[in-house]
């Protein structure tokens, strides 16, 4: 595979940074297509989920989705505006159904359809619902294989947890799509050129999450105050940073972002990344120097933003729902 220039260096001494296998549909050319495309495309989801509510310590809740009934358990995890009608996770959801295992759809505080009763919420450095989640699965199924599978924002999120628990992570095997390794380069990178599109739909999700959260809750900002922000970078330094602790967007970023945890990481990991990636730019993938020995980083020249789409327009094949799955099949089946 030729890899254009601004790609890290595939001749690192290590070799866990490999080329990815993937094929892009060649009537699917470029990053926007890719990553436009599928959001486009319905998927039918093989039986219902049903929905469990979990009480967190804090007096706050999220909600979990499930599917299957019996066998391994996969922890889903959407990205920044995402939730279970997202097209990634319906994806995966149908490709753990299929294998015979259980997915379970972790939402992020208020992304399920309800506000969270706090005013808080989420943000891409928040592993504390996490590590509560998996803590109640293994407590409940002592003995049943665990994997995390994590998207974009989601993926930082299962990226940052795994290095800060290290060795004492208790799942056998994660995996990460199109992760903002580098968050404050994401923020800049969305605002710039045809990505300011994507940027408008995620900034809109979270100023409507704010607005229905200010209508049950005291918050400190009206209406009009959120809709005047107009960049992921301000609602950042506006809504996140203050909210959840930070000094503003930049310290939230630095202090957020997964990159820093990379090399702490001991559990089996694979993160799956497109060089043309436009939420981001191609210098913030990591080297292999940057990577713990437990990780595989399969990067491919195309493929968009948790895009990935091969095969022919009327049999399109959607590569992370066979990739991703294959990959956790070696490690939670005995």
């Amino acid at each position: 595979m030729n890899l254009p220039s601004t790609a890290p260096e595939m001749s690192d001494a290590r070799p866990h940074v490999i080329p990815a296998a993937f094929r892009p549909a060649w009537w699917l050319p470029g990053a926007h297509l890719q990553t436009i495309w599928p959001a486009l495309m319905p998927c039918r989801i093989p039986a219902p989920l049903r929905r469990r509510r979990l009480e967190l310590p804090d007096g706050d809740f999220i909600d979990l989705d499930w599917i299957g009934d019996r066998g391994p358990i996969v922890v889903i995890l959407h990205g920044l505006g995402g939730d279970g009608t997202s097209h990634y996770v319906r994806g995966m959801l149908k490709a753990v159904a299929l294998r015979g295992w259980r997915a379970v759809l972790m939402h992020f505080r208020g992304c399920s359809g309800e506000p969270n009763r706090l005013p808080r919420g989420y943000h891409a450095g928040e592993t504390g619902d996490l590590d509560t989640v998996i803590a109640m699965l293994r407590h409940n199924e002592p003995h049943t294989p665990l994997a995390v599978v994590g998207y974009s924002m989601g993926g930082n999120v299962l990226l940052k947890w795994l290095g800060e628990r290290g060795g004492s992570a208790p799942i056998r095997a994660a995996a990460a799509v199109s992760v903002p390794f580098d968050l404050a380069n994401a923020a800049s990178r969305v605002h710039q050129g045809f990505s300011r599109i994507y940027e408008r739909r995620m900034l809109r999700s979270l100023q409507q999450l704010v607005m229905r959260k200010g209508a049950v809750l005291s918050l400190p900002w009206d209406d009009q105050t959120i809709t005047a922000i107009k960049s992921l970078r301000e609602f950042d330094d506006r809504i996140t940073a203050p909210l959840h602790g930070f000094r503003d967007a930049d310290d939230y970023y630095a202090r957020a972002t997964c990159k820093p945890y990379l090399l702490h990481i001991d559990t089996p990991t694979l993160v799956l990344h497109a060089v043309n990636d436009p939420f981001m730019s191609p210098w913030t993938i990591p080297k292999a120097r940057e990577l713990s020995a437990a990780m595989t980083l399969e990067l491919s020249s195309t493929g968009g933003h948790v895009g990935f789409v091969g095969g022919k327009p009327w049999s399109p094949h959607y590569w992370l729902e066979s990739r991703v799955p294959a990959f956790l099949a070696t490690h939670i089946i005995a």
